[in-house]
C-alpha cells in the first residue's frame, strides 16, 4: 500500500539557513533519522537524507530529471536566469552529445601530457606556500591557488579576468538555493560576471590548442552543434574550477582533523587516490542537488505526484551509517568509498542498466595520484588553527 504524502515526517528547518550551512551534520542526523522521505515545510519539497533513496533517485533519471533544474527553482514553470548546463541541468538524449564529448576531451589520454606541467606546479606551489611559514589558511593557498594556477591554462583562458572565476562559481551554487541573504549578497555582480564568463566560452577567446579548443574541434566534426559548444566549455568554467577547489578542500580538512590517516598518506602516496574519494565521501564538496519528477512516481513506499521538487542530501548519504556503518562519520582509509554520492555522480545516469554515473568537469583533474609529490615532503603534522568554515548552499 501506497502512503500519501500528508502522512510523511516534516521537518520546519531551513536547511539553506546560515547556522545550517555553517554545520549541517546535526541536521543531516535528524533528517535521516526522521525516516527516508521527508517534506520540508519552508520551502514545501521533499527530502532524501539516507544513502539508499538518494542512490535510488541519481539512478533512476527517467523519474528523477535534471532537466527542471537542479536547484530549487523549476524551469518548466520558471525560465532559469541563465541558459541551462548540457551536463548538469539536462537529461538523456539531449544529455549525451556533450557527454560524450567532454569525456574525451577529459579522458587519461588527454591528461597525460598535462600531468608533469601540474605535478611540477604542485611542487613549486607548496614550495611558496611553506616559505611563508608553518600557518596558512589552506583553502585560499592551496586549495583555490592549485586549480586556477593550472585550470585556465588547459582549457586556453586569457590572462585577463581569471578572478572572476570563484566568484562566478560562488553565485552559481548560491542561485540552486532560495532568494536568501547569501544569493542576495552575490546578484550585483551577477550581470559582470555571467557577461564575462559567456566571452570566454567564444571559440575566438580561447587559445589555439587546450580544453576549449578541443570541445570547438567536436563541433567542427559535427559531435556537437555550434550552439552546444559555449555551453561545454561554460561546464568547465564552473564545475571544472569550482568542484576542484572544494574537493581539494575536503582532503586538507581531512588530513587536517585525522593526523594519523596523515601519516599514514604520507608513508605510502600510493593511498592518495583512496584519500580523494574518501575526503569527499566525507565532507562532499556539493552537499546538496535538487531532482524534479517527471511522472507520478512512488519513492520510499510513497506516492509522488509529477512535478514535484526532491532535495537530496548527498552529504547526509555520505555519512548514512545504514551504507556505511558505525564508522561514517570518520575518514579512514581502510575504507572502500567507492559508490559515494555527490555532484559527480548526480548527473543524469547513462541510458545503460546499472550505475553509471556521469563525469565530472573536476573529477579527472583531481584524480591522477601524480599530481600529489609534495605529499612525500610535507610536514609529519598538520593541525588545524580553527574551525572550518563552509559558506554557501550547494
Amino acid at each position: 500500500m501506497t502512503a500519501a504524502l500528508d502522512h510523511l515526517p516534516t521537518t520546519d528547518v531551513d536547511p539553506f539557513a546560515p547556522e545550517v550551512l555553517t554545520d549541517p551534520l546535526g541536521f543531516q542526523e535528524e533528517l535521516r533519522a526522521a525516516g527516508p522521505l521527508v517534506r520540508l515545510t519552508r520551502h514545501d519539497v521533499l527530502a532524501l537524507g539516507r544513502y539508499a533513496e538518494v542512490r535510488a533517485a541519481l539512478v533512476d533519471w527517467q523519474s528523477f530529471r535534471s532537466g527542471a533544474g537542479v536547484g530549487l527553482a523549476n524551469f518548466h514553470t520558471e525560465a532559469p536566469w541563465r541558459p541551462p548546463s548540457l551536463l548538469l541541468e539536462a537529461d538523456p538524449p539531449h544529455h549525451d552529445a556533450p557527454r560524450r564529448v567532454l569525456g574525451k576531451v577529459l579522458g587519461p589520454r588527454a591528461l597525460r601530457t598535462l600531468r608533469d606541467r601540474w605535478a611540477a606546479d604542485a611542487e613549486a606551489l607548496v614550495d611558496e606556500v611553506l616559505a611563508g611559514g608553518d600557518e596558512f589558511d589552506a583553502v585560499p593557498a592551496i586549495a583555490e591557488a592549485f586549480p586556477l594556477r593550472v585550470f585556465p591554462d588547459a582549457v586556453g583562458l586569457p590572462e585577463q579576468g581569471r578572478e572572476n572565476l570563484l566568484p562566478y562559481g560562488d553565485l552559481l551554487f548560491n542561485a540552486f538555493g532560495p532568494r536568501n541573504a547569501l544569493l542576495e549578497e552575490k546578484l550585483p555582480r551577477l550581470g559582470e560576471l555571467s557577461a564575462w564568463v559567456n566571452a570566454q566560452c567564444a571559440r575566438e577567446a580561447l587559445a589555439g590548442e587546450g580544453f576549449g579548443a578541443d570541445i570547438w574541434a567536436a563541433a567542427d566534426r559535427g559531435e556537437l552543434t555550434p550552439e552546444q559548444a559555449p555551453l561545454v566549455v561554460r561546464s568547465l568554467l564552473s564545475a571544472g574550477v569550482d568542484t576542484t577547489v572544494t574537493g581539494l578542500a575536503a582532503v586538507l580538512h581531512a588530513v587536517a582533523r585525522h593526523p594519523e590517516q596523515w601519516a599514514r598518506l604520507r608513508a605510502d602516496p600510493g593511498l592518495a587516490r583512496v584519500a580523494f574519494d574518501e575526503a569527499v565521501r566525507w565532507e562532499s564538496p556539493v552537499q546538496t542537488f535538487f531532482r524534479t519528477t517527471a511522472t507520478d512516481t512512488e519513492l520510499a513506499g510513497v506516492r509522488v505526484p509529477a512535478g514535484r521538487k526532491v532535495l537530496m542530501f548527498l552529504g547526509s548519504a555520505n555519512r548514512d551509517p545504514r551504507h556505511w556503518g558505525p564508522g561514517a562519520g570518520s575518514f579512514d582509509l581502510d575504507r572502500d568509498p567507492s559508490g559515494h554520492v555527490w555532484a559527480c555522480t548526480s548527473a543524469s545516469a547513462s541510458t545503460s542498466p546499472g550505475w553509471r554515473p556521469n563525469r565530472c568537469c573536476g573529477r579527472s583533474p583531481r584524480g591522477s595520484r601524480r599530481s600529489l609529490p609534495p605529499v612525500r615532503r610535507a610536514g609529519d603534522r598538520t593541525t588545524p588553527c580553527g574551525p572550518g568554515r563552509r559558506c554557501r548552499c550547494g
